[in-house]
Formats: C-alpha cells, sequence, structure tokens
C-alpha cells in the first residue's frame, strides 16, 4: 500500500518466519554417531515482565538419531520468538521441547547465553538422552 494507506505491508521475512515450522529430512547416515553444532548468535525475545528485549546465543548440539533438522528451518523457528514475551528458562525449554518432538535426536544440548542486562548475565542450559562418546580429535 501507499504511505498514506492504514495498512501495514507484511515484508516477506516475516510472511516466511509467521510460516515456519521445524521440519526435518532423513539422516544420511545412521550407522555412525557424530554431531551437529548450530550456532544462532542473534536469537531475541522479550521479557515478560517489563516488554524489554532480551538477546542471546543459542548453541544446540546434537546427536541424530533417524532424522536431521533442516537449518533455515531451525532460523525461521527461532527468529518466530522476537516479538514474544517469554522467560529466559521457558524460551529454553520450549525449544528444545520442540525439537525432540519434531527430530527425536539421540542426545540434544541447547545452551542460551543471554547478554548481561542490569548487570545480570543469565546463561540456562538444557539436555535431553544420552551422549554416545565420539573419539574426535580435532
Amino acid at each position: 500500500m501507499s504511505e498514506e494507506g492504514t495498512k501495514e505491508e507484511i515484508m516477506y521475512g516475516e510472511r516466511e518466519i509467521a510460516s515456519g515450522s521445524l521440519i526435518c529430512f532423513p539422516n544420511p547416515n545412521t550407522n555412525r554417531d557424530y554431531e551437529i553444532s548450530v550456532d544462532f548468535p542473534e536469537f531475541t525475545c522479550k521479557c515478560p515482565f517489563s516488554g524489554y528485549p532480551d538477546f542471546a546465543t543459542l548453541r544446540i548440539v546434537y546427536q541424530p538419531n533417524e532424522k536431521v533438522i533442516e537449518l533455515k528451518a531451525i532460523k525461521l523457528y527461532l527468529n518466530s520468538f522476537r516479538e514474544k514475551k517469554i522467560s529466559h528458562e521457558e524460551v529454553t525449554n520450549k525449544i528444545i521441547d520442540q525439537f525432540v518432538e519434531v527430530a527425536d535426536p539421540k542426545w540434544i544440548q541447547l545452551e542460551a547465553d543471554f547478554n548481561p542486562r542490569g548487570n545480570v548475565h543469565t546463561i540456562i542450559r538444557v539436555c535431553h538422552g544420552k551422549r554416545n562418546d565420539l573419539e574426535l580429535i580435532i
């Protein structure tokens, strides 16, 4: 619409985020244990008490079972929290619960490292499943 119009146009990125969901594809190698790490350095949600934005880096590490989460789907799903009023603890647990429901990994850990606000730095870590030891030498 024009600048004079009363409706604000919804941008394509906003439409994708609104319709986004976690989707998977088949694990290409179910005969081997391996880990997938995904960092999301620009996670945002809102404080449920003040409405102020909270910023965090999310670190997901998981060992897939039969399915692997598609990366664009993770991005859209995590961006959907941007306007939600939700506590650090609740959003971290909600994300891992949804991930487990959709992908059923052998093991997953999520670390939500929230930027300090009011001189308080919060890190929430949650796990699900049993991690299989990998002999990785880097």
